[in-house]
């Protein structure tokens, strides 16, 4: 594997001999000497706070990507598979090699695993530490391996309730002591105390409760922590004691480069038994509740209602990890995935979009219809005990979906990131399915989550100008305090300040506000019952071909009415008229001969 950079070290790892080295023991009566001091980290300025979970990448390819996408597109952080040492179980349940060995620790050596050594996770977070991008280490406190004996990917040998060197160097291991006090499955899930105590599909359960163990896990998250990991997801949340959290949490040191404590947030599927903000108190939490009314209402383009979105679970905007599918709801509960194509990409658009909660994009590797398939490989390696080991990831791959670099994705981080701290005020709508919003003066999107293009034109507080569409391709207009776009079927736009096109050709074809020509803004001022709208209907297709309900319908507000206005493109010798249309289909159209030609202002004819 390509090693992108070999940053300096930090505290006291010791880079191929175990995660951490404890000091050398002292003789009686004399000091322990003191451990090294850590190297000097140049300050560092996460891009925003969109997180990509890049779910079984090797180091190397996460490094690759922070430097090459993830930085230059305003991404903040990268939530990367459990570091430490692993199981390796082949062949398990059809699965070469299961994604699930990981979650099973071994030991908290991160000397090898299948996506990597040492030396390379080190160097991927130095590099993505340098390119804006915080690093989220997904890991495990909850439990250590299931039943049997066997191997770990850095050569360690394990049995249940038996791990005899947990940092390579001889310093630590768990007995049967340091596991239980149940010892059992859970077999009440609505008892808090099984569900803390007892084991997780057969899994050892750490007596979180004793010193002896706090005291481990807290250094080897303190390990990673000296290495410049910035936050950590913790697996499993909602089977440790919320003392036990605060307990192993509460010893974290500073992030060098970033500063400050690590970022945290905890997987918990809250209930009544264990409730979400159970969790609160020691960071912030995944939101379950979110991702099963948000992707379910995507999935059935039910989203106008979207836009007031309450506090799913109890948990504030603040509080919440939101996400459209992870690992395992895209494996076990399927709501809405990669696999149903734009409608997803549009969910996960929006999500950047909306103000609610700490969003996390998935990126994944194709499983087919194996749920337990593991990520693509290039096989054994000689001499390197972890199993199959991952290949270097190549998105424009079969084998790799790389949701995170959808065009309707890729440019909503620096959205989110423009739009930061602004509140959301909808704009328009268009039935159950089509739904525009502004966020504070910063930004403006829509989103059709409907059949046929949506010609919109509303209302916005973003200043006049040309900008980037952020959800796709191509520009949008903002012109007289008004935003007009065609939006299509299962698709978006969205603008923001910080995407100005400073000239309109830079935006693939944008128009300058100032003239309009062809396709410019046409205001009509037209009088209209209650359930009436106005079409421009004409010769050409593009105008419904004298059909009114195929014609370009303009739009109105409260503010604005009788003004109809919408962005409209209408040639020299083209013929057109207004037309009103009701609800119920029926068109009365506008007296007198027909219009010819491109017009900015006109009002309704009668008579």
């Amino acid at each position: 594997m390509n090693r992108r950079r070999l940053a300096s070290l930090t505290g006291a790892v010791v880079l191929g001999a175990g995660l951490l080295a404890a000091p050398a023991a002292a003789a009686p009566g004399t000091a322990a000497p003191a451990a090294p001091a850590p190297a000097e980290v140049a300050a560092a300025e996460q891009n925003g706070g969109t997180i990509v979970h890049l779910f079984q990448w090797n180091w190397d390819s996460v490094a690759q990507e922070c430097e090459d996408f993830l930085g230059p597109n305003g991404f903040g952080g990268v939530q990367v598979s459990p570091p430490q040492e692993h199981v390796v179980i082949p062949f398990a349940e059809g699965g070469n090699y299961p994604w699930w060995q990981d979650y099973q620790p071994v030991s908290y050596q991160i000397d090898n695993t299948r996506r990597g050594t040492a030396e390379e996770f080190e160097a991927m977070v130095a590099t993505c530490r340098d390119n804006g991008v915080r690093i989220y280490a997904d890991v495990i406190i909850n439990h250590m391996t299931g039943p049997g004996t066997g191997t770990g990917s850095n050569g360690t040998s394990w049995e249940k309730y038996t791990n005899p060197d947990l940092f390579g160097d001889g310093s630590a291991s768990y007995g049967r002591d340091d596991f239980g006090p149940c010892y059992e499955t859970i077999g009440d899930w609505n008892d808090k105390w099984e569900v803390q105590n007892c084991e997780l599909l057969e899994l050892s359960d750490l007596n979180t409760a004793t010193p002896h163990v706090r005291e481990q896990l807290t250094r080897y998250l303190n390990g990673l922590v000296a290495m410049g990991v910035g936050g950590f997801r913790v697996d499993a949340s909602k089977h440790v004691a919320e003392a036990d959290v605060d307990a192993v949490f509460g010893g974290l040191d500073d992030v060098p480069g970033f500063g400050g404590k690590p970022d945290v947030y905890h997987e918990v599927y809250g209930d009544q038994t264990v409730p979400y903000t159970a969790y609160t108190p020691y960071g912030k939490v995944t939101n379950f509740d979110f991702k099963n009314d948000f992707a379910g209402r995507f999935a059935g383009g039910d989203i106008a209602g979207l836009v007031d979105m309450p506090d799913y679970g109890g948990l504030t905007a603040d509080e919440a990890m939101v996400f459209v599918d992870n690992h395992d709801t895209q494996r076990y509960t399927p709501t809405l995935t990669y696999k149903d194509g734009d409608r997803y990409y549009l969910a996960t658009a929006f999500m950047l979009a909306h103000p609610y909660g700490t969003p996390v994009v998935m990126s994944s590797y194709d499983f087919g219809g194996n749920q337990t398939e593991g990520p693509p490989s290039v096989g054994e390696v000689g001499g390197n005990p972890a199993g199959w080991i991952t290949e270097d990831t190549d998105c424009s791959s079969a084998d790799w979906v790389c949701e995170h670099r959808d065009g309707a994705v890729a440019g909503m981080a620096a959205f989110r990131t423009s739009t930061e701290g602004t509140g959301i005020a909808q704009r328009a709508a268009d039935g159950a399915s089509r739904v525009a919003f502004d966020r504070g003066g910063r930004g403006f999107a829509a989103f059709n989550a409907g059949s046929g293009t949506w010609n919109l034109t509303a209302q916005t507080a973003v200043p006049d100008g040309v900008y980037e569409n952020a959800a796709g391709s191509g520009s949008v207009t903002v012109s007289g305090g008004h935003v007009s776009a065609e939006v299509p079927a299962d698709g978006a736009v969205a603008i923001h300040v910080e995407g100005v096109c400073g000239d309109p050709a830079e935006c693939d074809g944008g128009t300058d506000p100032d003239d309009p020509g062809e396709g410019g803004v046409v205001s009509a001022t037209v009088e209209t019952w209650y359930g009436q709208e106005v079409y421009v209907v004409g010769s050409t297709p593009g105008l419904g071909s004298w059909n009114p309900s195929d014609g370009v319908r303009l739009s109105t507000d409260e503010s604005n009415y009788p003004v109809w206005s919408g962005t409209v493109d209408i040639g020299a010798d083209t013929e057109w008229k207004l037309v009103k249309v009701d609800g119920a289909g029926n068109a009365e159209w506008e007296s007198g001969a027909n219009r010819v030609g491109p017009a900015d202002t006109v009002t309704w004819r009668s008579g």
